[in-house]
């Protein structure tokens, strides 16, 4: 029996969010609608996701707010889809985490594909490696899950540490300059910002201390970046 897809949709009118539930359903998905951030919420904080379709013109939090709580605390594919139609809107949005922009009004049949293919992508990103668990020490990161735990207990990371950590696990040995770590993670130009790097460094330290204080993991090689520490 194959597993149920469960979608979340966060889109305040109510007709808007039917038609969505419909595409969903007829796609072969289980919906779930949410009418405002706030409650989106809630839904978030006590359910498991497959994908995520949020309006960016929510009453309470804002979908921008939405995008970046999901972003930062999971993996799952996100869709916008929105009346906003400015260029630079979804920029900020793509960067901030979202895996497609769609805009209102919207053709059905484009949505529906769009979902399956956002779906599909990411499976195989899933499924892309055969080794699903890396291990340094007492660390075991898995790719399926994208979980870590250190000395048994689970790591509570963001979206862009746990990257980091995935990043330095699959190359072990390798030191990582700032600039190596930050286009590798934010796909960006590294233009100097070492506060962003350091911040997500010194998280990810502090974090594996709390799990065990008795081990260091990464260590830093001054002059020349971070790696993990053997």
């Amino acid at each position: 029996m194959r597993k149920s897809v469960n979608i979340l949709i966060i889109e305040d009118d109510e007709d808007i969010n039917q038609l969505l539930c419909n595409i969903v359903r007829k796609s072969g998905y289980s919906p779930k609608p949410a009418y405002s951030g706030t409650e989106a919420m809630i839904y978030l904080d006590s359910s498991t996701w497959d994908m995520v379709l949020i309006d960016l013109m929510l009453p309470g939090l804002s979908g921008e707010e939405v995008l970046e709580k999901v972003s930062k605390e999971s993996h799952i594919p996100i869709i916008i889809i929105s009346a906003k139609l400015e260029t630079q809107t979804k920029i900020n949005a793509l960067r901030a985490g979202a895996d497609d922009y769609i805009t209102k009004p919207f053709d059905i049949e484009e949505v529906s594909a769009r979902i399956d293919s956002c779906l599909r992508r990411y499976r195989d990103f899933s499924n892309d490696s055969i080794t699903y668990q890396m291990s340094h020490k007492d660390m075991v990161l898995d790719t399926n899950t994208k979980k870590v735990t250190v000395h048994g207990k689970e790591l509570k990371l963001t979206a862009r540490e746990y990257e980091i950590l995935h990043l330095m696990m699959s190359s072990p040995n390798k030191v990582f300059s700032k600039a190596n770590l930050f286009e590798s993670v934010w796909h960006e130009k590294f233009y100097g910002d070492d506060n962003t790097i350091n911040v997500h460094l010194s998280n990810i330290r502090s974090k594996l201390a709390k799990a065990n204080q008795h081990e260091e993991y990464i260590e830093t090689i001054w002059g020349m970046g971070y790696k993990l520490k053997t």
